[in-house]
């Protein structure tokens, strides 16, 4: 393919050489590069791609896409000087694979919680009705039933554009994907437009790459510049202040004056029942899924599937069986053990509260939760997440969840620093933690596993090691039980 053909429509100064070149590949990483590849230089949140120049053309490069001035000896190599690296990236990576985000219908879903869930969700009820779905999220990415492994919430624009199109050669109608705060800031979905756009919520978390609520906010509000149909939680105060900013083509959820919404709803330990009211229409819901933020996860994956005309017939049966690997996920016993455990992803202080009040909800006896917060990360929400913990719960084992780069005990501390009563164990060892919490619960209580849900592994410092809490917890049983 030509590189003219490959950069059309993308902000370019031709530097040196010729565009009129026939490459191989698209990369933006030195390593992967081979002879015949063009390698575009991102200047990263941790690495600046611009340093890599010269690894590229040892690697094969014929040509370079740079941001930044370049003073060095290129030779044989055409060098173009793109106004935003990022953004001529993703144009790139869309005309590389033909476009093929324009040959399917694309719904994105943007918010602190619920993204998953939401996800799930509607590929459930568009499957209902006979589309053929894909998924791009943080549990994994999907071509209908294919799972395939992910890296990141919403991969780079490359990656991103080549699942496009191997969701198009397998015929999707529908790609349903999590759009992260990080992927809008970083460009990675530049270009992509989408025909519904859900706003669930905005609490803390991502502060240490977004700095200010504001800058966070103002990440997730990119997502519906470029989207045919808003749909948004006014409930929320960001969500309410969203809708407000979006003028056009929008449909608000929630349990109050909204166009969609839940009234005369029941939760209960294995799911939940609700009315939802839409226009002159109403019609019951049941969920699988416990808690009644999961309820407005349905209610903007609901008010999505009826903008795109699904019946309610269908909505109502996808929906009673969905399930979400590690959302309110309880584990099945299978020991008559008598008392309950919950694996959650709640891993901010808002996902955390939610969880913990769900539980609450159907524990008889005591509420006993595990958690720790991940290094390198947000720190200034560790001490919330101790003090939501100490009030909610009866007992709490504190402990490690993937430290990266990070003392263990050092995290464990500042999560220590917010809490208001000592009803709590701190043990490092997550299975250790895990254990512990298991011995003594007792028949009526409720054990909450928080912060990896679906996960299947702990990030250390120097190593990434196999984890699995569902593994952990029928290893403890066979071991003590």
């Amino acid at each position: 393919m030509k590189l003219r053909d490959i950069m059309e429509n993308t902000n370019l100064d031709i530097i040196q050489g010729s565009i009129d070149l026939e490459i191989n590949r698209i990369q933006y990483d030195s390593r992967k590069v081979n002879q015949g590849d063009v390698f575009f230089c991102i200047d990263g949140y941790n690495v600046d791609g611009h340093k890599y120049i010269q690894d590229a053309i040892n690697n094969g490069a014929i040509a370079i896409v740079c941001q930044k001035d370049i003073d060095m000896d290129f030779k044989n190599c055409s060098v173009i000087k793109a106004k935003d690296s990022r953004k001529a990236l993703a144009i790139s990576a869309a005309n590389y694979y033909k476009n093929p985000s324009r040959k399917m219908k694309i719904i994105g879903i943007t918010g602190t919680n619920g993204k998953t869930t939401s996800a799930f969700m509607i590929k459930e009820i568009l499957q209902q009705k006979g589309y053929k779905v894909g998924l791009i999220g943080t549990i994994a990415n999907y071509i209908e039933k294919k799972k395939i492994h992910t890296e990141r919430t919403t991969p780079e624009s490359l990656e991103l554009h080549e699942l496009f199109s191997q969701m198009v050669e397998c015929k999707v109608d529908y790609c349903v994907m999590e759009v992260s705060s990080h992927s809008l800031s970083l460009d990675r979905v530049y270009g992509i437009e989408f025909c519904e756009s859900i706003f669930t919520n905005l609490t803390q978390d991502h502060l240490d790459f977004h700095k200010t609520f504001e800058n966070y906010f103002n990440a997730k509000l990119m997502l519906f510049k470029n989207t045919k149909n808003s749909i948004i939680n006014i409930d929320d105060v960001y969500g309410e202040k969203a809708y407000s900013l979006i003028k056009d083509n929008k449909l608000s959820f929630g349990l109050n004056n909204s166009d969609v919404m839940a009234i005369d709803i029941k939760v209960h330990s294995r799911g939940s029942k609700f009315t939802l009211k839409y226009e002159s229409n109403s019609f019951e819901v049941e969920l699988s899924i416990p808690g009644n933020y999961n309820v407005y996860n349905a209610l903007g994956a609901i008010a999505v599937c009826l903008s795109q005309g699904v019946e309610p017939s269908l909505i109502k049966i996808a929906l009673k069986k969905v399930q979400v690997p590690g959302r309110c996920e309880l584990v099945k016993d299978t020991h008559n053990l008598g008392f309950e455990i919950i694996l959650d992803y709640a891993h901010s202080p808002d996902g955390l509260e939610n969880i913990l009040k769900t539980a609450r909800e159907f524990t008889k006896g005591k509420l006993i939760c595990v958690f720790g917060c991940g290094g390198d990360r947000d720190k200034t929400k560790r001490p919330i997440m101790g003090r939501i913990g100490s009030q909610l719960c009866d007992a709490l084992v504190i402990t490690s969840d993937n430290p990266r780069n990070e003392d263990p005990l050092e995290i464990i501390n500042d999560i220590v620093k917010g809490m208001e009563k000592h009803n709590f164990e701190i043990i490092e060892s997550r299975k250790e933690a895990i254990k512990r919490a298991m011995e003594v619960a007792s028949s009526g209580d409720v054990i909450v596993i928080a912060g990896k849900g679906h996960e299947d592994y702990q990030i250390l410092k120097d190593k990434t090691i196999h984890f699995d809490e569902r593994e952990v917890v029928s290893e403890i049983i066979k071991e003590r039980f």
